[in-house]
C-alpha cells in the first residue's frame, strides 16, 4: 500500500488519541472506596428540592420488576408501600421531593450497578454495598443490615440440614449477581455447581420443581416466600455476617455522582431520628430470627 500523505496520518492519529482517551473514559478504573461519598466533584449543594437530578424538579428513583414483598407491596413501587418503597419516598422527602416529584423507573437488577452512566438518580432494590461493585457505581450508607438465609421444601433433603457442611452435597441455587450466589460458592463451596437464575420467581420455580434442594435469599425475602409464596418450603438457617462490618443494602448511584453526598446525608439522617428503625419494625417484623448456620 502507499504512505498515507503527512495530513492523513496527523488526522488519523489525532482521531486514535480521542477515541483512545475516550475508551478510558468509559471504563471503570480502580478507585479509592466510594461508599457514602462520591467520587467525584462533590455536591456543591443539597438544597432542598433543588438538586442536580436528571430531569430537573424530578427525583427519578429504579428498581427490578416485579417488584418483590416484602420490599414493595402489589408489585407496585409507587404506592409508598413495602419497606424500600417507604425507604425511597422518605429520602425523597428528606432530599426535598415530595410524593408527586417522585418518577418511577424499570431497572434489571444487575444493570443497576453495571458499569456505565445510568438513567436514574438513585436505584434502590436490595443491592448490596460491595468494594466490587463500587468500581463502577457510588453507594449512599447503608440503609438495611442484612444475612443471607438458605429455603428448603419441607421434608426435603435440604430441610435438615443444620450446618454449612451439611449443604455442601446439595444442589442448591441463587439469583445470578446476588451476594446470596456469593455466599453458596465462597462460604458453602458445595461440591455440585449452584444453579443460577436470573430472577428470584425463576429460583422458587426451581425449588417447587425438585430441579434443586435448596435456594438462597436475603432473610425478608426467605420469610415471605415461606409464608405467602411456596408454604411448603421453611427457612433451614440463615448465615454468619463475613467480615467484620455487616452486609448492608446501599442506594446506587453515578460512579461520581453530585447527589452521592446528599443522598448518604439524607440517609444517616433517617437512620439517626429512627425513621428507618420505624419503616422496617412496619414492614420487616417477622423477619427477625431464624437459626444460625455454622
Amino acid at each position: 500500500m502507499h504512505p498515507a500523505p503527512r495530513t492523513l496520518r496527523r488526522a488519523v492519529a489525532t482521531v486514535t488519541v480521542a477515541l483512545l482517551a475516550t475508551a478510558v473514559g468509559c471504563a471503570p478504573q480502580p478507585e479509592e472506596k466510594a461508599s457514602a461519598t462520591s467520587s467525584g466533584p462533590a455536591a456543591k449543594s443539597c438544597a432542598k428540592g433543588k438538586l442536580a437530578t436528571k430531569t430537573s424538579g424530578k427525583l427519578t428513583i429504579a428498581t427490578d420488576e416485579p417488584a418483590y414483598e416484602p420490599w414493595f407491596k402489589d408489585g407496585k413501587p409507587a404506592n409508598g408501600q413495602g419497606f424500600e418503597s417507604a425507604v425511597a419516598y422518605a429520602v425523597a422527602k428528606r432530599l426535598g421531593y415530595d410524593k408527586s416529584a417522585v418518577v418511577w423507573q424499570s431497572v434489571p437488577f444487575n444493570k443497576a450497578f453495571a458499569p456505565g452512566v445510568k438513567s436514574f438518580d438513585f436505584d434502590i432494590n436490595q443491592v448490596s454495598i460491595s468494594d466490587e461493585r463500587e468500581k463502577a457505581v457510588d453507594f449512599s450508607s447503608g440503609y438495611y443490615d442484612v444475612r443471607q438465609a438458605v429455603i428448603a421444601l419441607k421434608g426435603g433433603k435440604a430441610a435438615k440440614a443444620a450446618s454449612i457442611a451439611d449443604l455442601r452435597d446439595l444442589k442448591l441455587g441463587a439469583q445470578v449477581g446476588t451476594t446470596s450466589l456469593e455466599y453458596i460458592t465462597s462460604l458453602v463451596k458445595p461440591a455440585r455447581q449452584a444453579a443460577v437464575f436470573g430472577k428470584n420467581d425463576q429460583a422458587k420455580s426451581a425449588l417447587k420443581n425438585g430441579q434443586v434442594d435448596a435456594v438462597v435469599t436475603d432473610l425478608p425475602t426467605a420469610f415471605y416466600i415461606t409464608a405467602a409464596e411456596v408454604t411448603d418450603a421453611k427457612i433451614v438457617g440463615q448465615f454468619e455476617n463475613q467480615g467484620g462490618a455487616p452486609e448492608q443494602f446501599g442506594l446506587v448511584l453515578d460512579k461520581g455522582s453530585a447527589l452521592t453526598s446528599c443522598v448518604t446525608a439524607a440517609v444517616d439522617a433517617l437512620r439517626e431520628d429512627g425513621t428507618l428503625a420505624g419503616i422496617e419494625k412496619q414492614w420487616l417484623s417477622d423477619a427477625v430470627d431464624a437459626p444460625v448456620l455454622k
